[in-house]
């Protein structure tokens, strides 16, 4: 069965350090700036079991400065202290001492994403029994790694659910091993309904919570499809998935089984992953047609770019979760580390930004050896296309990620330096953000997106965390779509997901330019307008197909819906987009919709494909609605378009004895497929495990006989190819060829 991942990849554990026996010894740290040394500070800690009072009195005779303000015993053996950097840089150091971080940051980081959105003005309206809206009453499902029900800020809210994983109704997160315990589902439901320390857009919603992601984060679609159908048993009324994998196809299982939720009257929001900014990145089940799939937007922070004498464009830098907080530089030279690796580091790193590839090692092992280095700072960048989010434990020095194509530039640059600036930041498309359109049904997606950087919520053990991806972003929207669905409880899904698209605000990149519609959707999520909006175009978006060379001019049409619920007739008319060469548009005539009723409406488009340029083109229609004024973003094809010819590649035993199978997705088909076996290190080709010519679109699973492979047991290089046109890609990974254990 096919594995399915969780899109964050930022998941951070924090465990409890051992402490050696005998006497102490503090081990060395870079020094401090002196100008922070007197600066007091508020920490939290974290000290071995058993150590506790031991440390107290280290404190109170070695420490005298710091105080101790409380002292815990129940969730963890650990003290806050306030004291200045210079006493708790050297207390932190001590091996019984694991730093949960300062106390001063959650409440304020916590609220700002859901006041950015509307949240808390939401609050002071009032739905149909003259309740406020808080989400009271909705029922809101999550599909995740379980939830942390004991949590203070959640227990409130838990309502049931079910464990997929270990097939009971016990769907706490996973615990114990440091290397397999999740906080993912913890951390999302938070977001939704969050009712304490922290409060969520919808903090009154009932939570049922489906742990169909088990240790590490990992889960089958056989897991999520049977939490889905769980979910729909239950009459949840908004279902959130904050999960995926990379194939962006209408038609994978999780994709259909997220449209029959719909269909059975579920709001659906699913998020649509963390593998931009390229596009065609976006991954099921976001593609669900029926989904509202969610993008990552950032709410209003502080942000860093990296500046290059002669390089026009400046680079920006991704922030780790869990470093240092980055702050101006000048001047910096630059040092490449290899993997970040201590043996790989040059000889002086100190005070310089030091680079190091993704892999080999984890994210702090990197940044924790540049620190011992005296290293000012550290980037990581990708080990393969596009850009990624992350986390680390606790480094005292700044880091960030970048792209693949950044961090080339970089080691090509490293006899230049470079300045780090601040920019402020509200409303830009994260750069990690995955992009649509979807292949085949050429959809815009993602629909919507939301605040999805540095996002504060809940996580286990009555602990809080701020984590980034499109993970978060999407909580907030089925968040705010249960506060919709409080306010009119008698709408459809497809009129709640249009009413969130059709009250978004598009937003702009640094230069002004408005992102492409498959990046944002309609654009930033409101749900203050959207709760108070009464007239409605459904869908909220327009699709249209593709035209082709050789056809002469072509029409298409997209049908939307002009809902009016207000108790007054209202006027719905449109502009016309942007002129292009080879398209004429006919737009309706102004149409008035009478109360409580609604009106079809057709949008045509009329194409001359000899004077259309080849690829995806897109833009928005503008719509006046009653006093409302709102974008439908619309696509169009000219020609095959670029999306990769395969996708989601995996090869494993069969199920039945003497067989073993592959599954991989043909977005159009192939002229022509095959699975090239090499020798990994000398590269040499020992043979085809499969090869195919003309298969149709969509998911391709082939069950081979062992016997007939005429192939030797081992682990091989694989390169997968696929042919479309002039148009082939491949997938190069590794596979191992076992037939033991089914002999």
């Amino acid at each position: 069965m096919k594995k399915i991942m969780i899109l964050l990849v930022i998941l951070c554990f924090q465990t409890v350090s051992s402490a050696s026996s005998g006497s102490y010894s503090y081990p060395e740290r870079p020094p401090l700036p002196a100008e922070d040394t007197a600066r007091h500070e508020k920490r939290i800690l974290m000290i071995t079991p058993g150590k506790g009072n031991a440390f107290k009195t280290k404190l109170r005779t070695q420490f005298p400065a710091v105080k101790i303000r409380h002292q815990y015993n129940a969730v963890f053996e650990g003290f806050s202290v306030e004291g200045s950097v210079r006493d708790l840089h050297t207390v932190l150091a001590l091996p019984e001492v694991e730093d949960l971080g300062p106390v001063t940051v959650y409440q304020a980081e916590a609220e700002d994403h859901v006041s950015f959105v509307g949240g808390d003005k939401v609050r002071g309206i009032y739905d149909q029994k003259n309740q406020r809206l808080t989400g009271k009453g909705i029922k809101v499902g999550v599909i995740d790694t379980g939830m942390d029900y004991l949590h203070p800020d959640l227990r409130r809210n838990y309502a049931g659910g079910y464990d997929l994983v270990d097939d009971d109704r016990d769907p706490m997160e996973t615990r114990g091993n440091k290397e397999l315990a999740t906080l993912h589902g913890t951390h999302v439901a938070g977001i939704i309904a969050a009712n304490g320390r922290v409060k969520g857009i919808a903090p009154e919603a009932s939570l049922y919570i489906y742990r169909a992601l088990g240790p590490g984060g990992m889960g089958t679609s056989e897991w999520i499809i049977a939490a889905i159908d769980r979910a729909v048993r239950d009459k949840v009324d908004v279902l959130n998935l904050s999960l995926g994998n990379d194939v962006n196809g209408p038609d994978w299982p999780t994709s259909l089984a997220l449209n029959r939720a719909v269909d059975k009257g579920i709001i659906a929001v699913a998020a649509g992953g963390n593998s931009g900014p390229e596009k065609w990145t976006l991954g099921s089940p976001g593609t669900a047609e029926k989904a509202i799939s969610v993008g990552a937007s950032t709410p209003p922070m502080k942000g860093f770019i990296l500046k290059i004498a002669g390089i026009q464009e400046p680079i920006r830098l991704n922030a780790f979760q869990g470093a240092a907080e980055w702050k101006p530089f000048r001047g910096l030279e630059i040092a490449d580390a290899g993997f970040g690796r201590d043996s790989e580091f040059p000889k002086d790193t100190k005070g310089k930004l030091v680079i190091a590839q993704r892999g080999k090692i984890s994210f702090s092992e990197k940044a924790e050896a540049a620190e011992r280095k005296g290293a000012a700072a550290i980037l990581v960048y990708n080990n393969e296309k596009g850009n990624y989010s992350g986390s680390m434990k606790n480094i005292r020095i700044p880091a960030a990620s970048l792209s693949r194509q950044d961090g080339i530039k970089l080691r090509r640059l490293l006899q230049q330096r470079v300045d780090i600036e601040q920019i402020k930041e509200e409303d830009t498309l994260a750069g990690f953000s995955s992009r649509g359109p979807v292949t085949g049904s050429w959809a815009i997606k993602p629909d919507i997106v939301a605040p999805g950087v540095a996002i504060m919520s809940t996580i286990p053990d009555k602990q809080y965390k701020a984590l980034q991806g499109t993970s978060m972003a999407a909580p907030l929207v089925a968040g705010a779509a249960a506060l919709v669905k409080q306010a009119h409880p008698d709408w459809t899904p497809e009129e709640i997901k249009a009413v969130l698209m059709n009250t978004a605000i598009p937003i702009k990149d640094p230069h002004s330019r408005l992102y492409e519609p498959i990046g944002q959707g309609a654009g930033r999520m409101d749900v203050y307008k959207a709760v108070r909006t009464e007239v409605l175009a459904v869908p909220g978006s327009l699709v249209f197909s593709q035209f082709s060379s050789g056809q002469r001019r072509t029409v298409q049409k997209a049908t939307i819906r002009l809902v009016n619920h207000s108790a007054e007739t209202e006027k719905f008319s449109f502009d016309y987009p942007v002129r292009a060469q080879g398209i004429t548009w006919k737009i309706p005539a102004p149409q008035y919709v009478p109360p409580h009723s609604s009106k079809t409406a057709e949008i045509i488009l009329e194409g001359t494909p000899m004077h259309l340029t080849d690829g995806t083109h897109q833009g928005w229609v503008a719509v006046r609605a009653g006093k409302e004024r709102f974008s439908l973003p619309y696509l169009y094809m000219m020609n095959e378009p670029d999306y990769p010819r395969l996708m989601g590649f995996s090869y494993h035993p069969g199920e039945e004895p003497g067989t073993s199978q592959y599954e991989v997705y043909l977005p159009g088909g192939a002229d022509e497929i095959g699975i090239a076996l090499y020798e990994p290190a000398s590269y040499h080709f020992i043979g085809y495990l499969d090869w195919k010519k003309n298969v149709g679109r969509g998911r391709l699973k082939r069950v081979l006989i062992n016997k007939d492979l005429n192939m030797p047991e081992g682990t091989y290089k694989a390169v997968v190819f696929a042919k479309k046109g002039k148009v082939e890609d491949v997938i190069e990974t590794s596979i191992t060829i076992d037939f033991s254990s089914q002999r």
